[in-house]
């Protein structure tokens, strides 16, 4: 019996953390960057989403049809502009354009059009997820039941010339040059 419980503490005490090695460190841009992560990113394992340019074509296909978004360069007032169409079945989809900003792992959107809509979107090298929630003045830019909520992009491309080629269900440029 004596064995079992000295085997049991020994056990216990080899499962104890070293709390600086999960505690949570800015990585200088706002979004706290664990342990785990900064050592899956330094041995390459993961890509470092804070380094890696979001412009390229975003593309994924499904039952309903498909979602595109495509991120460009942007001009003189904008990081980046983008556009983009998510499809939710028949007269259901999202549609929109506008300007876009990075912030961290964060893609912040904002759309011409829709009466002032941003949507906060989580970007991490390879996809663009929109968040769960969005503003209810991004409504506008969706028909039918449809809604940004949720919606994800995975990356296809990472170039300027695969986003620029990048059309919409009615054959319209997504994103313009």
């Amino acid at each position: 019996m004596r064995r079992a419980s000295v085997a049991l503490i020994l056990m216990l005490a080899a499962c104890q953390r070293d709390p600086a090695a999960t505690q949570a460190v800015p990585d200088g841009v706002g979004a706290p960057v664990s342990g785990l992560e900064r050592a899956a990113i330094a041995s390459g394992a993961i890509v470092d989403a804070t380094k890696t340019s979001p412009v390229g074509l975003y593309r994924r296909s499904h039952e309903a049809g498909r979602d595109l978004l495509c991120v460009m360069p942007g001009g003189k007032d904008a990081a980046f502009r983008f556009g983009l169409q998510a499809n939710f079945g028949e007269d259901q989809s999202c549609r929109g354009q506008g300007t876009a900003r990075r912030a961290g792992d964060k893609l912040i959107l904002h759309f011409t059009s829709g009466d002032r809509c941003i949507v906060v979107a989580q970007y991490d090298g390879d996809q663009v997820a929109l968040p769960g929630v969005v503003d209810m003045a991004c409504a506008d830019l969706c028909e039918g039941r449809g809604s940004l909520e949720g919606v994800s992009f995975p990356r296809t491309a990472s170039d300027a010339v695969s986003a620029l080629r990048a059309r919409d269900d009615a054959g319209n440029a997504l994103c313009t040059g």
